[in-house]
C-alpha cells in the first residue's frame, strides 16, 4: 500500500520545500532537522495502521484505560543519509529496538550501478514491525536490497513500513513490485516525475547524505 503525505496541505509541505531550497540547504543543521521532523510526521501517520491493545494505567485519583502500541517495532535506517530521519522515527517510537544497514552504489560507469550491502547491525525481527528509513528512493534497489538483506538477517517481520522523504515514480513502482502489499507498506512525503541519467530524482534536491554531513569523496 502506497501513502503520499503531500497529497494533503500540512506542515509537512514547509519541511520539503526548506529541504529543496538551494539557500536553505547551506544550513546543514536545518537540513538534518528537517528530515527529522518529516520523519516525525511520518511516525505519527503510520502509527494510525499498528496493532493496540488497552493497558490500565493508573493516575492520582483511578484507573485510567489507555489504548496503546501493541507491536513490537524495529526502526531501522540506510546508513548514512538515513540517520536523521531515523532519529525522527525514533522520538515517537522511543521504546523500539533499533537496526542499522549499508547500501550504496557501486557505479559501473557514469548511468551503471550495482547495490553492495557491507554492513548490517540487527536483532531478532521475526513477527515484528519493521520501519526502514531512507530520505530518498530514486530507483528503488537500495531499498529492496537493505530490505532483504535486514530479513535475510534477522528474519520476517509481520509488517514493514517503508519511509522514504522524496521519491519517484520510477523507484516507487520498484518497491511496489518487489514486496508483498499485505506485508509492506510505502510511505512517502512526496513524489516526484523522474530520474536523471545518473539515477539523480528529478527536481529532487541533491545528496541528502552530502547536505546532512558534508561531501564524500
Amino acid at each position: 500500500m502506497l501513502h503520499i503525505l503531500d497529497k494533503q496541505n500540512t506542515i509537512i509541505n514547509k519541511f520539503l520545500a526548506e529541504l529543496r531550497d538551494i539557500d536553505v540547504q547551506k544550513d546543514s543543521m536545518r537540513f538534518r532537522r528537517n528530515l527529522e521532523r518529516i520523519g516525525e510526521c511520518a511516525a505519527y501517520e503510520l502509527s494510525k495502521h499498528l496493532n493496540y491493545a488497552p493497558k490500565s494505567v493508573t493516575t492520582p485519583l483511578a484507573e485510567a484505560e489507555v489504548m496503546c502500541i501493541a507491536d513490537n517495532v524495529v526502526v531501522a535506517s540506510i546508513l548514512r543519509a538515513g540517520l536523521p530521519l531515523h532519529q525522527g522515527l525514533l522520538n515517537y517510537f522511543d521504546d523500539s529496538d533499533n537496526a542499522f544497514v549499508s547500501a550504496y552504489r557501486s557505479y559501473l560507469n557514469e548511468s551503471e550501478f550495482e547495490i553492495k550491502v557491507e554492513y548490517i547491525a540487527c536483532g531478532s525481527l521475526e513477527g515484528k514491525t519493521l520501519i526502514l528509513a531512507d530520505p530518498m528512493l530514486a530507483s528503488g534497489t537500495s531499498m529492496i536490497a537493505a530490505y532483504e538483506a535486514l530479513c535475510a538477517r534477522g528474519g520476517k517481520p509481520a509488517k514493514t513500513h517503508i519511509v522514504s522523504v522524496l521519491g519517484c515514480e520510477e523507484g516507487v513502482n520498484y518497491v511496489l513490485e518487489h514486496t508483498n502489499p499485505e506485508e509492506v507498506d510505502l510511505w512517502v512525503a512526496t513524489v516526484d516525475p523522474v530520474l536523471n541519467p545518473h539515477k539523480y530524482i528529478v527536481p529532487g534536491l541533491g545528496d541528502a547524505g552530502d547536505l546532512c554531513f558534508g561531501e564524500k569523496l
